[in-house]
């Protein structure tokens, strides 16, 4: 099992994903239109060259917050995940461009219990992505439920 049961996780647990990637036009430009995106901050690099601050297209941030959780879960919960409970404090401290690479690392906030369920538990992870700069382009808390170790 690549992921961990709820109660091997420790709170303060760090995990240091070592999958990286590196954002291409193509994630940036099919992600966007599949999500009915239409903003020109993600598809027109004229406009984005001329009319905006960046002078280049962005990378749709909902294409960042997938990948940053997406890393995460070969180390954290492959196969050991009952749900998703949803997603905090979601916030993009700077913007991710075409060619960006990135890598993600995962502290565990807490766990508790399931009351309703005594074989699982609830889990609040930590999400922070960083460019190849070491600069911090998304933060986001994730709780989800877990299964305990199989008696």
């Amino acid at each position: 099992m690549a992921g961990k049961w709820f109660d091997e996780l420790n709170v303060g647990q760090v995990f240091a994903h070592d999958m990286r990637r590196t954002v291409t036009e193509t994630d940036n430009l099919l992600f966007s239109t599949m999500t009915h995106n239409p903003s020109q901050l993600h598809l027109d690099a004229d406009y984005c060259a001329t009319q905006t601050e960046f002078g280049q297209v962005l990378v749709n941030s909902c294409f960042t917050l997938s990948l940053m959780v997406g890393v995460s879960v070969g180390d954290t919960t492959l196969g050991t995940a009952v749900a998703n409970l949803g997603w905090d404090e979601v916030r993009f401290p700077k913007p991710v461009f075409i060619g960006d690479t990135l890598r993600v690392e995962t502290t565990v906030l807490e766990l508790r219990d399931s009351k309703s369920r005594p074989d699982q538990g609830i889990v609040t992870f930590e999400h922070r992505a960083f460019n190849q700069r070491d600069e911090m382009v998304a933060i986001c808390k994730r709780s989800g439920l877990q299964r305990k170790t199989p008696q």
